[in-house]
């Protein structure tokens, strides 16, 4: 059975192993690179969104996307040679006119060619709407996380041919460690380690530094060639778990994908009653709702302030309302898959009145 890593025994291996082999390792993993899936399209009616449907997951071309806009802002008008892009990441084995040829496919960007060769780029109208699409993804967590599980287990997989195990820290001095063009932090690591291990893709090992070894259901998920989410979600549920709160009548029974509540509420007002039941089904299920740390207790610090404010003699309506959207709005975040989370969010809407729908 796999088990958790915590987060400093994680920050301490992680220092001591990624800084002295970061260098190495890049020149190992351009010579063998992840296996990463870039759509491109060929049909002009879907436009830049459907050619550059995956451009994030790339290794290279989302970071030289963002780096041919840092120029594009100094000086909009000139063209940039993505040789110097090669040269500045010591990318010894890509070929800058293949990167070119690659982001103009994807309508990204203008080649001028002239007799000095096909790698003086410049940004198109739909390459600026792509950077900024990309910034936009490097702030939501959950895709980070989810490219971050994938890119990482199919990394463990391509790395440890026998299953050894292996130093999952040295991961993050990979071309693959990098998300809409940005680095991936030890924080996005921990928190995909955390979930995969609770699935059993892989198991921690006692060693010191930790290590990490692929479990066979890890390489079945990485053979099938899907994500982790759709591999974990296509697992058949496990046995139903039932809450007990306090003296209430009602039954909740969940797992992650089968979910039946049965419980009075009064929708015309607060019912305090109700209001402490919901509070104490959302503490007892934020362990099965598999969230990220911080969202975790987040969570469960806003279902103690929903209780405490219902059992107060006289509740705010404000402030649960507030609680009860925030509640909700992790509830129906893409961190949480399966029936429980929409479930306990339409229930939070129908006890707590005036919320938005879930």
């Amino acid at each position: 059975m796999a088990r958790g890593i915590s987060s400093r025994d994680f920050d301490k291996f992680s220092k001591a192993y990624v800084g002295g082999l970061k260098k190495s390792l890049e020149q190992a993993a351009r010579r063998n690179p992840p296996r990463v899936q870039i759509q491109a399209e060929s049909s002009t009616s879907a436009g830049v969104l459907s050619r550059n449907g995956s451009i994030e997951s790339s290794v290279y071309l989302a970071q030289l996307l963002m780096w041919l806009d840092a120029h594009h802002q100094q000086r909009p008008a000139e063209y940039v040679d993505v040789t110097r892009f090669v040269e500045e990441h010591q990318l010894e084995d890509e070929d800058p006119t293949v990167l070119a040829l690659q982001l103009e496919q994807y309508g990204l960007v203008n080649i001028a060619r002239d007799m000095t060769g096909a790698t003086d780029v410049h940004l198109t109208d739909e390459g600026v709407v792509a950077v900024q699409r990309l910034k936009n993804l490097q702030k939501d967590r959950a895709a980070r996380l989810r490219h971050t599980m994938d890119a990482f287990l199919r990394w463990l997989y391509d790395t440890t041919t026998d299953h050894a195990p292996i130093n999952p820290a040295l991961f993050l001095a990979t071309p693959g460690a990098y998300f809409a063009g940005a680095e991936i932090t030890g924080t996005d690591l921990n928190q995909a380690l955390s979930y995969i291990a609770e699935h059993e893709l892989i198991e921690a090992i006692d060693t010191d530094p930790t290590t990490i070894a692929i479990t066979p259901q890890g390489v079945s998920c990485a053979l099938a060639g899907g994500s982790v989410q759709d591999h974990i979600n296509q697992q058949s549920p496990g046995d139903n778990i039932t809450f007990h709160i306090g003296a209430n009548t009602g039954n909740i029974a969940a797992n992650s994908r089968d979910f039946t509540m049965n419980a009075t509420t009064n929708k015309d007002g607060i019912d305090p009653a109700a209001v402490v039941m919901l509070a104490r089904a959302l503490r007892q299920a934020a362990p099965i709702l598999e969230l990220p740390e911080d969202d975790a207790i987040e969570f469960t610090q806003l279902a103690t302030r929903i209780e405490s404010e219902a059992a107060s003699g006289s509740p705010d309506l404000g402030r649960l309302q507030r609680w009860g959207a925030s509640v909700i709005g992790i509830l129906n975040s893409p961190v949480v898959s399966g029936a429980l989370g929409s479930v306990l969010a339409a229930y939070t809407g129908v006890v707590l009145p005036g919320l938005p729908s879930a």
